[in-house]
């Protein structure tokens, strides 16, 4: 009577192996998509903007201080920061850079409170704030357009 058996059986650990190869693999896979593919937002869809939100160029001279449009704001202590894929941005990550933002200020405090950095076709769609004046510098091609 032979109780070992001749093949080996799938079990648990046979089991546990497959799974982390499938995994090894669809991740191998993921990462091999084309980086700026996957960090498009989905076709037709647009991001749903607060109708209170307003637009201008946001920058960051700390994680506590900003400018918008010029102006100095004090930043909410839970301030937000979507990028044009809908996923939160460090506000570090950011820092002197010039971004073109659709923002909300809090009402009792004005503070900061949330803003969305712009993907082209947003900043091309009119929004309350986008004509502020950002700079009183004008060239030949800007006089033309007034």
């Amino acid at each position: 009577m032979n109780r070992c058996p001749t093949t080996r059986s799938a079990g648990p650990i046979g089991l546990a192996a497959r799974a982390w190869l499938a995994g090894l693999v669809l991740t191998w896979w993921g990462a091999a998509l084309p980086a700026a593919e996957q960090l498009q937002p989905a076709p037709g869809v647009t991001r749903p903007f607060p109708a209170s939100a307003l637009r201008g160029i946001l920058s960051f001279s700390s994680a506590a201080q900003a400018t918008v449009n010029g102006q100095s704001v004090r930043v909410a202590p839970g301030m937000r920061l979507f990028n044009p894929q809908n996923q939160l941005v460090m506000v570090h990550s950011v820092l002197g850079q010039s971004l073109r933002v659709n923002y909300l200020l809090e009402a009792g405090t004005g503070m900061l409170h949330s803003a969305w950095i712009l993907t082209e076709k947003e900043a091309a769609l009119p929004r309350k704030g986008s004509n502020a004046v950002i700079t009183n510098i004008t060239s030949g091609s800007d006089a033309d357009s007034k």
